[in-house]
């Protein structure tokens, strides 16, 4: 897991604003996310996201090729809801 880094704000911040946000907050610590376009999906960095996806791809396809969603549970240690999920769920 990625550990959170801590950043003092009088080495990033302007003055002007260190003295805006401390009209709401002071001697806190204060979490600032990064932009949704910046942000990394889960898994991507590694690679977990990507093996999942190959995975729910090759039960997609023995799906599609008769397979039971039953036995596909069995051999996939999955719940028989979660299979169904990965099965008729368009992608």
């Amino acid at each position: 897991m990625a550990e959170m880094k801590h950043v003092k704000a009088a080495t990033v911040l302007p003055e002007e604003l260190i003295l805006e946000i401390q009209q709401y907050i002071q001697g806190e610590t204060i979490y600032i996310p990064k932009l949704e376009k910046v942000r990394e999906k889960w898994g991507s960095r590694s690679g977990e996201r990507q093996r999942i996806d190959e995975r729910n791809e090759a039960i997609r396809e023995a799906f599609q090729n008769g397979e039971k969603i039953a036995q596909l549970a069995d051999d996939y240690f999955l719940s028989v809801e979660t299979i169904k999920k990965i099965v008729y769920t368009k992608t």
